[in-house]
């Protein structure tokens, strides 16, 4: 099982596109949090993206050329790094980034080397199943009703509760705090 450096239980979702991934996460945190876990999330994306207004100082900061910005607020804080050209970072180094937590669930990196839950829906962009070619995937999550792989275990996209029993079982996370 992946650990990030402070020993946190790290697992995936993966999934083409409109698969479900989003909204797996979100109602996984939900639930890993309503239970009293500490969790903490990471998303990968394969395209640009804005995390703050274009109005607001910050984006200001970094339009004007900071390398890295820190937004800080009684509330929340965030640090945004420009990679200038460079390479995204590794999903190894990304992770170690994360304050400890009781769970670390990842939206996306289909390849990194870590359990995963491959999210299907009949209305994603492609159809053809990661499982096969993936052995770090322990478990799917669909809306068709006829999946069938091997001997992994099959959920509803919608069985929240399900999904999250087997991830504090599978991953020996406390069951709640």
């Amino acid at each position: 099982m992946f650990r990030s450096p402070h020993g946190t239980p790290v697992v995936g979702i993966v999934g083409w596109k409109n698969s479900g991934k989003t909204t797996l996460v979100e109602r996984l945190i939900e639930e890993f949090t309503r239970r009293g876990l500490r969790v903490a999330s990471v998303k990968h994306a394969h395209h640009s993206f804005e995390i703050d207004d274009t109005a607001t100082d910050s984006a200001r900061h970094r339009r004007a050329g900071s390398a890295q910005v820190a937004i800080v607020s009684n509330k929340r804080w965030a640090l945004i790094t420009e990679t200038a050209g460079s390479t995204e970072p590794d999903f190894a180094d990304v992770v170690a980034m994360l304050a400890p937590a009781d769970l670390i669930i990842v939206e996306g990196y289909k390849r990194a080397p870590i359990p995963k839950i491959e999210a299907r829906r009949g209305a994603s962009a492609n159809d053809k199943p990661l499982a096969p070619d993936d052995s770090h995937i322990i478990a799917i999550a669909t809306d068709e009703p006829s999946v069938h792989v091997g001997p992994l275990p099959i959920f509803h996209l919608d069985d929240i509760t399900s999904m999250t029993n087997f991830l504090t079982t599978r991953l020996e996370l406390p069951a709640s705090k």
